[in-house]
């Protein structure tokens, strides 16, 4: 196993300048899928992740080591997407899709398989669209839990808020995207479709 992000770190402030690469290598398609999921345009979320790891490497000096590395930066970024955001005064449409993971049927394609691809692309758009509605607080925990996989604790170093905050949170805001999700008639998509006793397990947890 490699050095930990915190010890990239103090190799950084050592003056081991080429670590802080390593530190960008490690998170930068994470950081940039969560900005273009809150922001809803690439060409934003490269402006945002660019400007993340600079903000980071100028102060990198301030980072407490009480909190991890990487709930760090993500609070760096969501910064600049609320940033953002406040300044466009308007709600953009987050994809749910990872970034370059799309995939465009052949004409090698089978016409069944073709079609599966189809229906897929159509239910991401309708997520992504859900997803877009919910308040901008819900919105942010769900990208950060559900498909960036950080921990509660995690998320909340990255939000500076309190666990139960964020538990409370990713509660309302799953429940209002299954709600609206289930109006359109789709049901069993991760993650709206995730069954009461799941969330009141993951509010306990």
């Amino acid at each position: 196993m490699g050095p930990t992000d915190e010890q990239l770190v103090e190799a950084v402030l050592a003056g081991d300048t080429p670590a802080f690469d390593v530190l960008v290598q490690r998170w930068e398609r994470k950081i940039r899928g969560a900005a273009y999921r809150i922001v809803g345009s690439d060409e934003e979320a490269r402006d945002v992740c660019q400007e993340a790891f600079l903000k980071a490497y100028r102060g990198l000096a301030a980072f407490k080591g009480g909190c991890k590395f990487s709930s760090w930066l993500y609070q760096i970024a969501i910064n600049l997407c609320r940033d953002r955001l406040r300044r466009r005064k308007v709600r953009n449409l987050v994809s749910i899709e990872d970034l370059g993971s799309a995939v465009e049927p052949s004409w090698a394609v089978q016409r069944a398989v073709a079609h599966e691809l189809v229906e897929a692309r159509e239910l991401s758009r309708a997520v992504s669209a859900a997803v877009a509605s919910l308040p901008e607080e819900q919105r942010e925990v769900i990208v950060l839990k559900e498909y960036q996989g950080l921990t509660f604790p995690e998320i909340a170093e990255a939000l500076d808020v309190p666990l139960s905050t964020v538990k409370t949170r990713l509660y309302r805001g799953l429940v209002h995207l299954r709600g609206r999700l289930e109006k359109q008639g789709i049901r069993g998509a991760a993650p709206a479709a995730a069954p009461a006793s799941r969330l009141r397990q993951e509010m306990r947890s």
